[in-house]
């Protein structure tokens, strides 16, 4: 695969907007002011090979930031996707690369994405560091604008040695809608942590037994940590199986703690032979004020066999009465538009 290029004049200009075919549904007899066309985004809902992709929603937008999913040595920049509606996607393309970050060398993936006090931290693992005598792990990368440029914000990783045996790659950063505190949780390596992070996001705080991370890991986890609130209950899922492979999935566990214990309730999202293989390390997006989620992942098409060839999708995510979360139903037609107020 030829090495990412892109003139430096470029990078501060918003990529093209686009959008999947879309489909229009036919609707019971109704009259003729009733009779609007479905419009579906289509999955994958921008085109590319990108995978791990984060959700988030800012300035009523929805957002998509995603790994370019290549081989290591190109995975030196990410892009970023905006829409106002879930269907017609802008690309804003090299948002941060390795330019920009000087102890980054490839593997940049995962990106994790907050806002706080109208500035936009922007979390990412990079090199696949192997052992405590490389450089590399999770850093932190800083813009005025969700769409960037960012830059790096503390000049080394955040996160740059093992700790209780968890790879520094895979970060989500946790706000606890319950006291305002902010988490990083993080772990590939079938290890995942927590860790109570500073007000300014430059380290952490300890708890009050003295440690800094705090393992969290529930049953059958690999990578891919992602947790929410709802109904009072802290949600965390992970990725299960190889990320190569077509056995890659979504669990969850829930808890009264964003500490756990976290007791595995199940899968949520797995392949489906008429739809796609490799489905996993994803995120949530919740429509504010309203109990309506969607699920963002990766998936890899019928065929494909080259471990890098992922996409990015977006389908509904519902929960039965109980509050456990319904399997996933993977789509090609994706979702409707649904316009943020």
């Amino acid at each position: 695969m030829k090495k990412y290029l892109l003139p430096v004049c470029l990078l501060l200009l918003s990529g093209p907007s686009f959008a999947q075919k879309t489909k229009t549904a036919k609707k019971p007899k109704a009259s003729s002011a009733q009779q609007k066309p479905d419009r579906r985004a289509g999955n994958p809902i921008f085109p590319g090979w990108y995978a791990d992709p984060e959700g988030a929603i800012f300035q009523k937008q929805y957002w998509v930031y995603p790994t370019y999913s290549a081989k290591y040595e190109d995975q030196i920049f990410f892009d970023a996707f905006s829409s106002p509606d879930l269907v017609t996607w802008t690309k804003h393309p090299a948002i941060l690369d390795t330019t920009r970050v000087k102890w980054a060398k490839k593997a940049m993936w995962a990106p994790a994405i907050i806002e706080k006090d109208k500035r936009y931290y922007l979390f990412f693992g990079a090199n696949d560091i192997q052992s405590d005598k490389e450089t590399g792990g999770i850093g932190v990368a800083v813009a005025d604008k969700p769409g960037g440029p960012y830059k790096d914000y503390l000049g080394k990783p955040l996160v740059d040695k093992f700790h209780n045996g968890a790879q520094p790659i895979d970060q989500f950063v946790f706000k606890d809608p319950k006291d305002g505190q902010h988490y990083l949780i993080y772990g590939g390596w079938k290890h995942c942590n927590i860790a109570k992070l500073k007000n300014d996001f430059t380290g952490f705080v300890p708890f009050e037994d003295g440690t800094t991370f705090r393992e969290i890991t529930p049953q059958q986890y690999v990578e891919g940590p992602f947790m929410f609130v709802r109904g009072g209950k802290y949600y965390f899922m992970w990725s299960e199986g190889g990320w190569t492979g077509p056995n890659y999935s979504v669990a969850y566990a829930v808890a009264d703690s964003p500490f756990g214990p976290f007791q595995r309730v199940g899968k949520i999202l797995q392949q489906d032979p008429s739809i796609a293989t490799g489905a996993g390390h994803h995120s949530v997006m919740q429509v504010p004020g309203k109990d309506e989620w969607y699920i963002v992942y990766h998936r890899r098409p019928l065929g494909e066999t080259d471990g890098n060839h992922r996409v990015t999708c977006i389908d509904r995510m519902e929960f039965n009465a109980d509050g456990s979360i319904k399997p996933v139903q993977m789509t090609n037609t994706s979702v409707s538009a649904k316009l943020l107020r």
